[in-house]
């Protein structure tokens, strides 16, 4: 029998090896450019900025790790100056494995300033059987910010015959536009995630997600959206209110839900990511 003492050692030698990540960028606008002011890199994230087209700052993230687990903890910030211009995504899709017990916890905080315009359009999150993910994502919006914002999450890889049978997955998210709330967002998956999605009331067997917010939108940002109803592999929905519009994705599989983005981001007019399309 193992003893108490053992039990804790094996306790914080996990602990001691769970991956820690923390990304802070901060820019600013100059001479029509986008430029860095800080950059601050800890643990298992990174930012590359590879040569961009235009006047806006392509901002790279990349995972060294190449993944997560239970109790790995990564934290992502972002903010930009007056006037500043950044596109930013991820060099891959994030991967969370499955966990032993503790949840994977991923924090993002995103600061738009005055006349500044975020396209926060990071690669899918594939979540494996047994993952346990906990992510919060908190945006701060000047009175005359924009934004382009898309999160995907995929449940299992289709194409690879894994299915996410079973698993934990809590997504919270906060958008304020001068300081005032104007969404906010929750979903919990837990238990049994396979036999919940194939459920005609959630998402009739699709595996594959994703939650797209603009701000400012308006109708004009759903009529763009919804004349491309046709071309829609999956099933997309769009509402706008208080001045954000906010399109609701499903498909089949990663793939099916991919196409489905690029045509909805191209209907807006927001640029798509040169690494999505590799």
């Amino acid at each position: 029998m193992r003893t108490a003492a053992a039990l804790h050692s094996n306790a914080e030698i996990f602990a001691a090896n769970r991956a820690t990540g923390h990304l802070a960028l901060r820019v600013a606008a100059s001479a029509g450019r986008t430029r860095r002011t800080r950059v601050h890199e800890d643990g298992s994230l990174r930012v590359r900025f590879p040569n961009a087209a235009g006047d806006a700052l392509e901002a790279v993230i990349v995972n060294t790790g190449g993944g997560m687990t239970g109790g790995d903890r990564f934290a992502v910030e972002i903010a930009l100056g007056e006037g500043a211009k950044v596109v930013a995504g991820t060099a891959a899709a994030e991967k969370i494995y499955r966990s032993s017990g503790p949840d994977a916890e991923m924090d993002v905080r995103l600061e738009v300033g005055d006349a500044a315009r975020l396209a926060w359009l990071p690669q899918e999150t594939i979540l494996f059987d047994r993952a346990r993910l906990v992510r919060r994502i908190d945006v701060a919006l000047a009175a005359n910010a924009s934004l382009v914002m898309a999160e995907a999450v995929v449940f299992g890889r289709s194409a690879m015959g894994e299915a996410m049978r079973e698993g934990f997955f809590i997504d919270h998210w906060r958008v304020r536009r001068a300081g005032k709330l104007v969404f906010a967002d929750a979903a919990r998956l837990d238990g049994a995630i396979a036999a919940k999605l194939g459920q005609p009331a959630s998402a009739a067997g699709g595996i594959a997600i994703a939650t797209v917010l603009v701000a400012p939108g308006d109708d004009a940002t759903t009529s763009a959206v919804r004349a491309l109803a046709e071309h829609f592999s999956g099933e997309v929905g769009i509402s706008s209110w208080s001045g954000i519009a906010v399109a609701r994705l499903c498909a089949k599989d990663g793939a099916a839900l991919r196409h489905d983005l690029i045509a909805l981001l191209a209907a807006l007019g927001a640029p798509v990511p040169r690494l999505w399309l590799n």
